[in-house]
């Protein structure tokens, strides 16, 4: 957490919340910042608490009062399990603030960007499934998932940042709302001169989809389902190579023109068929399109509105860690997922020593020797403004 908070600070990630989430609190019983609640909020949810009920033991951990930054300093516990129930479901639930939150997730990514060299942005469009065991609103069984669940919708790009997210009832289509998804994404790249591609799996193959993006002149990648006549367009590709299989997968391409039945116009499509050595039939996919998995929290409120929060604020700590994972770790560890950022450099055992004037964290150089970490600081102190 001393890392995030380090980059945090670097990026100006969390003082955004000051500009986009509104502040209905007063008096002089408010001892906790909105900024340092939104901290807590996050930062527990890329340690792995999901929960609020966590918050009673973390607002007394010494790194947790360190990097929320609490009135009073560190000696000050962080806030409790009361306090950031009402935060997260009454503060940031409230008309504006559910939007606000996806308007900080925007300058989160915007920041981050600036920092990675980029000629064009890749935009992944997909729905995925979030189950729920209780009688929360909006939940509803989804056939295709066989479970009650809500569907929320995600955008990422090719960096692995979550441009955007909405939750959604657990039974609509897949592309329900993708524009109200994908417009202010677009609208943010359209106005930096970068090239804008999109892809997306055969649910989102739909005619005005197509004709969204063409208008842009956004290039995209949509998986197509298939159907007879496609089937009878690969058919050379569908026969089985002669002799014996090699080791490696022999992978066929072609490309030709189509035009549905609910089309205005012809498009260009790609195939690939796959040949493994010891299967018997093609992996085969007529494909405009790729997609990418995410993890979802945990969404336990009763109310919907309540679980956009979290969502929200789920997405935000996701990216976070994302953040930390592709701006700031050292070659060596270049590779590690976000899962072991979170277990190696998060849950990471120290001890704290008090002086007068310092806190001093000694920490243990069991999964993070002292070079790597210090790796991940200067990286982090590379991406901080100069001073003026």
């Amino acid at each position: 957490m001393l890392a995030c908070r380090e980059l945090d600070d670097a990026l100006g990630l969390t003082e955004t919340a000051s500009e986009c989430l509104q502040e209905s609190r007063g008096g002089r019983n408010v001892q906790h910042r909105l900024v340092g609640l939104l901290r807590q909020s996050v930062y527990s949810r890329l340690a792995g608490y999901e929960d609020t009920n966590d918050a009673e033991r973390l607002a007394q951990d010494p790194t947790m009062r360190v990097v929320v930054g609490r009135r009073g300093g560190p000696e000050r516990p962080a806030a409790s399990t009361n306090t950031m129930s009402r935060f997260e479901t009454e503060v940031l639930t409230q008309d504006g603030n559910v939007e606000g939150l996806g308007r900080v997730n925007a300058k989160w990514v915007d920041r981050a960007m600036t920092h990675t060299a980029h000629r064009r942005v890749i935009l992944d469009m997909d729905s995925s499934e979030s189950p729920v065991h209780g009688g929360q609103e909006g939940a509803s069984y989804n056939g295709h998932f066989g479970s009650t669940c809500y569907h929320p919708l995600f955008v990422f790009n090719q960096f692995g940042d979550c441009e955007g997210a909405m939750l959604r009832a657990g039974n609509v289509h897949s592309a329900h709302r993708w524009r109200d998804v994908l417009d202010p994404i677009l609208s943010r790249y359209g106005a930096t001169g970068v090239r804008r591609y999109f892809r997306a799996d055969a649910a989102f193959a739909k005619p005005d989809i197509y004709e969204y993006l063409e208008e842009r002149h956004v290039l995209y990648a949509i998986r197509l389902p298939g159907n007879e006549v496609l089937q009878r367009e690969i058919a050379p590709l569908l026969r089985r190579p002669v002799g014996r299989p090699p080791k490696r997968p022999v992978i066929l391409y072609d490309d030709f023109w189509y035009r549905a039945g609910s089309w205005d116009r012809a498009r260009r499509v790609v195939a690939k068929v796959e040949w493994h050595r010891g299967e018997l039939f093609p992996g085969r996919a007529v494909d405009q399109g790729g997609k990418y998995a995410l993890n979802w929290t945990r969404l336990s409120c009763h109310r919907f509105v309540a679980n956009r929060v979290r969502l929200s604020l789920f997405v935000l700590a996701y990216n976070l860690g994302n953040f930390l994972r592709r701006l700031c770790l050292p070659k060596a560890v270049k590779h590690w997922s976000l899962r072991s950022v979170q277990v190696k450099l998060i849950k990471m055992g120290g001890r704290l020593v008090r002086h007068a004037r310092w806190l001093i964290f000694q920490l243990s150089e069991v999964s993070v020797p002292r070079r790597l970490f210090q790796g991940v600081l200067d990286r982090i102190g590379r991406l901080s403004p100069a001073p003026s």
